[in-house]
């Protein structure tokens, strides 16, 4: 049976543990609309496993964005992260709880000398345990242990912030590494169809029916073309160097690979945007900042705790041996009581500590709704976007397929001797313009696939499971 005396501590600890100062969390509240403006009312639910990429159809892509998941340096330092923030938690939580420490000493001393006939050795063995427990009764502690535990959601919500990121980075590079293949391509063809063109100048040439003016003319319409490619090149390696970058590899290690031929990525289906509401579930920069300005409330009962006194339960025993000569035997000593520390003047440096703590929550919550608007914003973007890009990529084909018609016709009127060169030479530059803004409208579109499937927090979580 436990006695009154020692109940009686924790049964006062206990009462008064429910006396926490300072404001308790709710969850921030902002007015959205029903839909977005191009979307439905449909809700998406949880995205984040959605493996949106999957929709180019691209196995290359696919493993890429596998490998980066796994091995992207951000990625990882974002994880590592949650380790230092899950100690704070073990910190924070340690400071209400008892704490005892144990020491122990030999200590050997003596005297020796010409005013003693013997010496006097003494041996003197000691031990010690001391108890120290900081009650709790305004809530400081929880607090802090609250803060601290929304720091960790935090850093969580921080290592999916690190991977959308990685995946926007990532598969856009990508497109933008196919887009400069596809004009590299295009620039080899229209190359050959231009020397072609400059072979026939150069023979009706020397039979008399072309001037000097119209093979210089082709021989500069090839040279463009000739100057264009390195550039062309250029960018298609730089891109290739930053996807071995995320993937945590050299920057020349996926050349060879990447410059076996491959399509531009196209999407094979729209994806859905879901409502508004849905982007502060689904939005891990929106949870962030929610953990963020949580962890700031919790701040503020930390701080407000510091105004009030606290109390330290102290206790220690000592025991000792000391043997000698003269002398022998065993001595403990020992106390327990609490400890008072009440503020009393300090200059207004407490009740600033709450101020300031207090202003960090308002601008946490601000920066919680500015992070919902802006992602309303990013969605309602690529919204815009996607719905229209499948039409401008649809009159550039048939522009192109137009000009590809001329550039025959000319070419063939040509040979007849029924039109001039420069028939012909603007027909080509119509095509190459053409088939690069073709390239670019495509490149334009999986771009913007991407971008609405990461403003809607998609694809970060792909390899979890559900229950």
């Amino acid at each position: 049976m436990i006695s009154l005396r020692v109940a009686a501590p924790f049964t006062i600890a206990l009462l008064l543990s429910g006396c926490v100062v300072g404001p308790n969390h709710t969850p921030p509240e902002i007015a959205l609309p029903g839909k977005f403006a191009e979307g439905s009312k449909q809700s998406n639910g949880d995205v984040s496993m959605a493996a949106w990429w999957s929709a180019f159809n691209d196995r290359r892509l696919s493993g890429l964005v596998d490998s980066g998941l796994a091995q992207n340096l951000t990625v990882l330092q974002a994880i590592e992260r949650i380790n230092a923030a899950s100690a704070s938690v073990t910190v924070a939580a340690s400071s209400g709880l008892p704490s005892l420490n144990a020491g122990a000493s030999e200590e050997v001393s003596g005297q020796g000398g010409k005013l003693r006939n013997q010496k006097d050795v003494r041996s003197t063995t000691s031990g010690g345990l001391s108890l120290s427990w900081l009650l709790d009764f305004f809530g400081q502690v929880k607090r802090s242990k609250e803060s601290a535990q929304a720091s960790l959601d935090a850093a969580y919500a921080n290592v999916d912030v690190a991977r959308l990121a990685l995946l926007s980075d990532l598969v856009a590079t990508y497109i933008d590494a196919r887009y400069y293949q596809e004009r590299i391509e295009l620039a080899r063809k229209n190359l050959k169809s231009r020397q072609e063109t400059l072979a026939l100048t150069r023979f009706q040439l020397e039979a008399g029916a072309a001037s000097r003016l119209d093979v210089v003319q082709a021989e500069g319409l090839v040279n463009s073309t000739l100057s264009d490619i390195p550039g062309l090149e250029t960018q298609f390696r730089v891109s290739v160097h930053h996807i071995a970058t995320l993937l945590g590899l050299p920057a020349s290690t996926l050349i060879s690979d990447m410059q076996k031929p491959a399509r531009q990525p196209v999407a094979r289906f729209r994806p859905r945007a879901g409502v508004p509401a849905d982007l502060i579930r689904n939005r891990p920069d929106i949870r962030r900042a929610e953990r963020e300005l949580a962890a700031a409330v919790a701040d503020i009962g930390v701080a407000e705790a510091q105004l009030y006194p606290t109390i330290t339960l102290g206790g220690s025993i000592s025991p000792s041996y000391i043997g000698s000569k003269s002398v022998k035997g065993a001595l403990t000593s020992w106390s327990f009581g609490p400890s008072l520390n009440l503020p009393v003047f300090d200059g207004g440096r407490l009740r600033a500590n709450v101020d300031i703590t207090e202003s960090n929550a308002r601008n946490q919550y601000l920066a919680w709704k500015a992070a919902v608007l802006q992602a309303v914003e990013e969605v309602e973007n690529a919204l815009a976007a996607v719905s229209r890009d499948a039409r401008t990529v649809e009159a550039l084909r048939a522009e192109v397929k137009s000009y590809e018609e001329a550039l025959q016709l000319s070419t063939a009127s040509y040979k007849d001797g029924a039109s001039s060169l420069l028939d012909v030479l603007d027909a080509q530059r119509s095509v190459s313009d053409a088939q690069a803004r073709l390239a670019q409208a495509v490149q334009q579109m999986a771009k913007d696939y991407v971008s609405l499937n990461v403003a809607i927090g998609g694809g970060y979580a792909p390899e979890a499971k559900t229950n």
